[in-house]
């Protein structure tokens, strides 16, 4: 561990010198030890832990019974290349607009605005989440955050028909 080495000369003079003693300090246990607490600190930690999005799942067994007013539903269909369709009101009688990422969150906060003026409220404005089977999962949550942010209580996520696949395709061709 520590060395002391003893250099005891005689002077010429036969006069008694102090003797020098060199000290040299082992410092191999205490890197030792340092490695240990590194080690015992790295497995002790926890790291991040993953958070997961609550989703309120519809029991199956009950015929849905929410009634939407048709001038605060807003429909938004996810498709590919990060593309998004939406209408407002009845499927019917809508007509269908484009947007992306960058320009739904306007969208979102002008029908909301919309809505609160005719209703009194904003929270009676719903929005429909419906994806196509090009939309990827990574669309899916960035319109999931979209409705996080702008405070929409109210949403819903469903299938895409036949007929929103038939005016997606449509729109895309224009």
């Amino acid at each position: 561990m520590a060395d002391i080495e003893n250099n005891q000369q005689k002077s010429r003079h036969h006069f008694k010198t102090s003797s020098k003693k060199s000290v040299r300090i082992d410092l191999t246990p205490m890197v030792d030890l340092g490695f240990l607490l590194i080690t015992f600190f790295v497995f002790t930690t926890t790291m991040s832990q993953a958070t997961v999005m609550n989703i309120v799942t519809p029991y199956d067994k009950v015929e849905p019974g929410d009634d939407i007013c048709n001038s605060c539903a807003l429909t938004v269909l996810l498709g590919s290349n990060d593309q998004i369709y939406y209408y407002e009101g009845a499927p019917e009688t809508a007509s269908l607009h484009t947007a992306n990422y960058n320009s739904i969150r306007t969208v979102l906060q002008d029908k909301k605005k919309k809505v609160a003026s005719a209703r009194g409220s904003g929270d009676q404005f719903v929005l429909i989440i419906k994806a196509a089977d090009a939309a990827s999962f990574k669309n899916f949550v960035d319109i999931t955050d979209e409705v996080t942010i702008n405070g929409i209580k109210r949403y819903y996520i469903d299938e895409i028909t036949a007929a929103d696949k038939m005016k997606m395709q449509e729109a895309s061709r224009d």
